[in-house]
């Protein structure tokens, strides 16, 4: 049976909510640790030790709330993940927990983190460029236009003139970017199951894997506060920030969440400047209207026409909306929001509508330049 809906049935719908504030939620609290972190860095602390103690920091702040949480009262109605997401989790380790922040710390050795922040735009460049050439998701000329726009403002930024026009300092961020935009969109492949846990296994596994190269290669710990302000930071700007990165991937798919990411080096810069007295530099300026204008570019973005939903099953957290018409078993559990395997029928209907956990449709490209499948 193919289920048909019409315009009406989504007059209410706002395609921006959830999905929009929890990336951008995630983008400040990201972006307010390049700072925090480029202060530990000055204070002893290598750049291969801090990444282990960021991704620590959010591991086990994230697994001490976990264990909290399933010995509060009722099982979460998260997805757990299961024995195929071990494969996708692994890259996932390997190039944000591992690759990303290393390359990331020895970028901010090397560059003022006014400058690093900014250049962090690259990694929503990185994630839309990977998702729309790789995975096959629709980005059309609003979001192109927009990217430009950004890529345009970190060249800006990273050129500092003579013979080597790029620094060392901005090349490693830009690989972290690249590493972190391949993190970004294999955790898609994730996005349905509970983020605390996905949050709090990267955690540990990349802190621990970058804590134990950083000790063989002669780092020792440090005192007590910076070590216990490299957690903090590691549990907000990490941990926290994965959570709502993961939840605002359901909603948004990997390009548009990359897009609005973007926030998250104009935070950094922003604190960079009152925090660490950092010049405002005509460079700077230019940088920051450009990569502006990308952003504004994407988040006012609208994607709507008819569309074929194919059948799928999966698991995830829902309830019955327009897309969850299906029959429950009595195994299956009471209330809403709830998680279980289910099977959703082929449906045809008009909406708003980004690439999320549901929309994941090609698209071909109209006379106006939008991509759509009429």
């Amino acid at each position: 049976m193919v289920f048909v809906y019409t315009p009406a049935m989504f007059k209410h719908s706002h395609i921006s909510w959830p999905g929009v504030p929890l990336a951008l939620s995630s983008a400040v609290l990201f972006g307010a640790s390049t700072p925090f972190a480029k202060l530990l860095l000055g204070n002893g602390i290598g750049p291969w030790l801090l990444a282990g103690l960021l991704y620590l920091g959010s591991g086990i702040g994230l697994g001490l709330y976990g264990s909290l949480r399933r010995s509060a009262g009722p099982v979460s109605t998260e997805a757990p993940l299961r024995r195929a997401d071990i494969p996708w989790l692994a890259l996932v380790i390997l190039c944000g927990g591992v690759a990303g922040p290393l390359l990331l710390m020895l970028g901010l050795t090397r560059t003022p983190a006014s400058s690093a922040a900014l250049l962090l735009n690259l990694e929503g460049l990185a994630t839309m460029a990977i998702a729309w050439v790789v995975f096959r998701e629709n980005v059309d000329r609003r979001l192109l236009v927009g990217a430009a726009a950004i890529l345009a403002g970190a060249v800006v930024l990273s050129w500092s003139g003579g013979v080597q026009p790029v620094g060392w300092g901005a090349l490693f961020i830009a690989g972290a970017c690249v590493a972190w935009g391949i993190d970004n969109n294999l955790t898609r492949k994730l996005s349905g199951s509970d983020p605390v846990q996905i949050a709090a296994v990267k955690g540990l596994v990349a802190g621990t894997v970058n804590f134990a190269l950083a000790v063989a290669s002669g780092a020792s710990l440090p005192a007590v506060l910076p070590l216990a302000g490299a957690a903090m930071i590691g549990l907000l700007g990490y941990g926290v920030s994965l959570v709502l990165f993961v939840l605002a991937l359901r909603h948004l798919g990997s390009a548009r969440t990359g897009a609005y990411f973007s926030m998250a080096p104009f935070i950094g810069a922003a604190l960079a400047v009152g925090m660490l007295a950092e010049p405002v530099s005509l460079r700077l300026g230019i940088a920051a209207v450009l990569m502006g204008i990308g952003l504004w570019l994407h988040l006012t973005e609208r994607h709507d026409h008819e569309h074929t939903h194919e059948e799928m099953e999966h698991e995830h957290r829902h309830v019955h909306d327009a897309h969850h018409q299906h029959a429950h078993t009595d195994a299956d559990p009471p209330g809403e929001p709830h998680t279980h395997r289910h099977k959703h029928a082929p449906l045809v209907h008009t909406h708003p509508h980004y690439p999320d956990l549901h929309h994941r449709h090609n698209h071909g490209l109209d006379s106006d330049g939008h991509t759509d499948t009429k």
